[in-house]
């Protein structure tokens, strides 16, 4: 049996934790009666404000298919609609008090079922994967 490249090694280890990861965000999205969209698009507003076209081009989506799932999410009472301050014909998406608290309770969610795929890991190796992860990230905004 041939061995794998560095490369392929690396590509293997980001897919299966792809996998793993998005295993459990469909399922903590599902026991919140959420999608998994909808719980990207809670994680996204926790700390700012977007123009629901912005939303959409930062999630992949066509605007109108970010239109519907704010509607149905402002619809539970997650989401609303704020005038932007810059720009009086535009429109921000914002999070409503229970759409923080939701977003809060995801959080809280997502670190007890993430956590334990790094929590051998010693604590050096830890802010390390981290740091490495945000930057490799940045690369890609």
């Amino acid at each position: 049996m041939q061995e794998m490249s560095e490369d392929a090694r690396l590509v293997d280890a980001l897919g299966e934790t792809a996998f793993r990861t998005m295993g459990a965000l469909t399922g903590i999205a599902a026991d919140a009666g959420l999608s998994l969209t909808q719980l990207r698009v809670l994680a996204i507003l926790r700390d700012r404000r977007l123009r629901i076209g912005d939303l959409a081009e930062y999630l992949g989506l066509e605007k109108s298919t970010m239109t519907g799932l704010v509607a149905r999410a402002s619809a539970k009472g997650l989401l609303a609609r704020e005038p932007n301050a810059e720009d009086a014909r535009a429109v921000d998406v914002v999070l409503t008090p229970a759409g923080h608290d939701v977003a809060r309770s995801l959080e809280a969610a997502i670190r007890y079922a993430l956590l334990p795929l790094t929590d051998r890991l010693p604590a050096a190796d830890r802010r390390a994967l981290g740091a490495l992860l945000e930057r490799m990230l940045s690369y890609h905004l």
